[in-house]
């Protein structure tokens, strides 16, 4: 599927891999909201789909999962200061925590740190992974300040997908990204806190005029730790 879904979209004709509401904005957010396509090779994503394959394996899809807050809890840990609002966060996910990996797959992720990290900024560990069944979603979330760095960046395996950015304060503007099999998506920033983002369910995964076929979506999730914390501590667990 991998294989065949990333043939299909590189035809598409001139459909780049971000596309937004106007030009100014797309110039505005060209370096904190990033996508480069073909980060990984056919190889290497079959090597990390393989290393996360038998603990996903080990956990059953979660639907209809509840929580009260603003930022979803596979993605930030964070419950510690709920909200008075409850929202259904993601439907169809399972997911892990994985801190051992194999040399080839330590040196894939030694590539992203490189490529989506600057020099003073220090990952979080474990790593998240997080498993998205063929109809399983995410719904528009803001990540929170406390609970995750200014950058995150993600390997997307599998099945494409599109990921919908909405500000917060002005919903006509807005960026839709399109993640490929092997892909790398960095957002920092002002990408990460000004706007909303979600993965969009099968239905409505569309960019521009394309339809984007979604599959089983694994994704490995790199954060930098949130400023003020040290490299030895992690967030509060839901």
């Amino acid at each position: 599927m991998a294989g065949g879904g990333r043939l299909a979209l590189r035809a598409l004709p001139g459909s780049g891999w971000v596309r937004g509401s106007g030009s100014a904005l797309l110039s505005r957010l060209k370096d904190v909201a990033v996508v480069r396509p073909g980060f990984l090779s056919k190889d290497e994503e079959a090597t990390m789909s393989r290393e996360v394959e038998p603990e996903l394996r080990r956990r059953r899809y979660q639907y209809d999962h509840w929580d009260a807050f603003l930022c979803f809890p596979w993605e930030l840990h964070d419950l510690a200061q709920p909200s008075l609002f409850s929202v259904q966060a993601i439907h169809g996910f399972r997911e892990t925590e994985k801190s051992r990996w194999s040399e080839a797959s330590q040196a894939i992720l030694q590539r992203v740190q490189e490529a989506a990290f600057g020099p003073g900024q220090t990952l979080l560990s474990p790593i998240h992974v997080l498993d998205l069944e063929p109809q399983g979603y995410i719904k528009p979330h803001v990540d929170s300040v406390k609970f995750c760095g200014a950058t995150i960046a993600g390997l997307s395996l599998l099945s494409p997908s599109v990921m919908r950015l909405v500000h917060t304060q002005e919903p006509g503007q807005w960026l839709e990204l399109l993640l490929e099999p092997g892909s790398l998506y960095i957002l920092r920033d002002s990408a990460r806190y000004d706007f909303s983002h979600e993965i969009l369910r099968d239905e409505e995964s569309f960019f521009g005029e394309h339809r984007v076929p979604r599959g089983r979506r694994i994704s490995v999730i790199c954060r930098s730790i949130p400023e003020g914390m040290g490299p030895g501590q992690l967030p509060p667990a839901c």
